[in-house]
């Protein structure tokens, strides 16, 4: 087999591939084997009439289309590699010269991943929040724990932000009823968010047995974008009522005796918070910045690709309603060119950094565990609620378990490379992203007993 390769762009190639008849007898065989299984001729068992015979009856198209179409996949597949070609997506296949017992020539276009030159990572400096751990921030947390043991109590007065009310709402829009903005006996939380725009400003100040009125905008339905006259009437209000923070508290809501342990704990719990959240900044940043020292151009294909998927899994929570979408946008106050303009940017980004990562990862080669691997995997199966193992079936099936370990490689290449930028937080404090990103060195102990074992082992 011979194979050239022409360049279109920085992002597409156009491999032309001469196959010799001499190199497809095997798929010759399995052509004729599987035709002669699936006609009759008279004088001959099924399988068992001869080539000629099948040529004469059928001719020599049916042979050549089915050895065209078995041999592809390999062929296609070798002149990639005997290139070094790192293709992306899938290929434009034309059959450009059929020669009878001679040789078979096609051309295939396929996007490839473009030169990307990494940037030297011990040059990047990044800087981002210090970590605070003060009294507010873990009071903020306590309260949150109080406010699981809180208790609702009716309450007189006027209602404020974080209080509870028992409502009715009728809306209207020109004397008729809107029915999805009309309901009774409504449990609502003030301050959660406006179930309808302008109805947490309507109901502060309110008491029970009053009754407001206020207008708003409907998003959706067919009164979508109308302006509604909303009646509010409050049954009853009720304010959480919290538990003092005192040591019989820290009994009942936690394992420790005391508030003050309870507290150190929580206060230990928001530092390695902000650590996670430092964490995520250095790497967010220290991605950001390297992308911006690395300047590729993106195969349009395949962005165009990542924008139609990113439409088609938004359209399908809608069961695939062009309206909806549209209802939607309204409400978000973006129009269809602005949400699509924003997807393809979104895309754009989104394939820079993949191919970035995947350069980066050949140039670092991380060793990704089979342990690494599964751990990936449980706590992939996990932020989708999937049982482990129906989601391993899956992977299986799909065969996206090597998308998983390129993942984790990326992951691991990233890593590697952070711990050689410079970081410092916004007070002048260096970090060493070691900390964080830096390989976990095996416990003495457990090394010198690996070491024992193996010297046992060789013995």
């Amino acid at each position: 087999m011979k194979s050239s390769v022409e360049k279109l762009s920085d992002t597409r190639v156009k491999l032309t591939v001469n196959v010799p008849f001499g190199e497809l007898e095997t798929e010759i065989d399995q052509a004729y084997t599987a035709l002669a299984q699936q006609v009759s001729i008279p004088g001959f068992r099924k399988g068992k009439a001869p080539r000629q015979l099948i040529d004469a009856r059928f001719g020599r198209g049916p042979i050549l289309e089915q050895v065209v179409n078995d041999m592809l996949p390999t062929r296609y597949q070798q002149a990639i590699e005997e290139n070094e070609i790192v293709a992306i997506g899938q290929p434009s296949v034309d059959i450009t010269k059929i020669e009878d017992n001679d040789f078979v020539e096609f051309t295939a276009e396929v996007d490839v991943r473009p030169e990307i030159e990494v940037p030297d990572f011990s040059g990047i400096e990044v800087t981002v929040p210090a970590i605070e751990v003060d009294d507010p921030a873990v009071d903020e947390e306590i309260d949150k724990l109080r406010s699981r043991f809180g208790e609702l109590k009716d309450t007189k007065r006027k209602l404020k932000t974080g209080d509870f009310a028992i409502i009715d709402l009728k809306a209207t829009v020109d004397g008729e009823i809107v029915e999805e903005a009309s309901t009774e006996g409504l449990s609502y939380e003030i301050g959660q968010g406006d179930l309808i725009d302008g109805l947490d400003t309507a109901l502060r100040g309110m008491k029970t047995d009053e009754d407001n009125e206020f207008t708003t905008k409907i998003v959706s339905g067919e009164h979508a974008d109308k302006e509604a006259t909303v009646s509010v009437r409050v049954q009853q209000t009720k304010e959480r009522k919290l538990p003092e923070f005192d040591d019989e508290f820290a009994q009942l809501a936690s394992e420790f005796d005391t508030a003050e342990e309870l507290r150190e704990a929580t206060r230990a719990q928001v530092a390695e918070s902000k650590k996670s959240e430092q964490a995520a900044a250095i790497r967010d940043e220290v991605l950001k910045a390297a992308l911006a020292k690395t300047e590729f151009a993106l195969p349009e294909s395949v962005v165009d690709e990542q924008v139609h998927q990113q439409l088609h899994q938004l359209l399908g929570q809608m069961a695939h309603d062009e309206a909806a979408l549209e209802q939607v946008l309204k409400a978000q106050g973006l129009t269809r060119e602005e949400f699509d303009a924003q997807s393809r940017q979104d895309s754009e980004e989104a394939v820079r950094t993949q191919l970035f990562l995947d350069t980066l990862a050949e140039e670092e080669a991380p060793e990704v565990s089979q342990q690494e691997l599964t751990d990936h995997i449980l706590f992939t199966a996990q932020s989708y609620g999937m049982d482990p193992n129906q989601f391993i079936g899956q992977l299986q099936q799909s065969g996206q378990i090597a998308n998983l370990f390129a993942d984790v490689r990326r992951g691991k290449a990233l890593a590697a490379a952070i711990c050689r930028v410079s970081v410092k937080d916004e007070a002048g404090n260096e970090i060493d992203p070691a900390q964080y990103f830096g390989e976990e060195e095996e416990p003495a102990a457990e090394a010198e007993t690996a070491e024992a074992e193996t010297a046992e082992a060789e013995a």
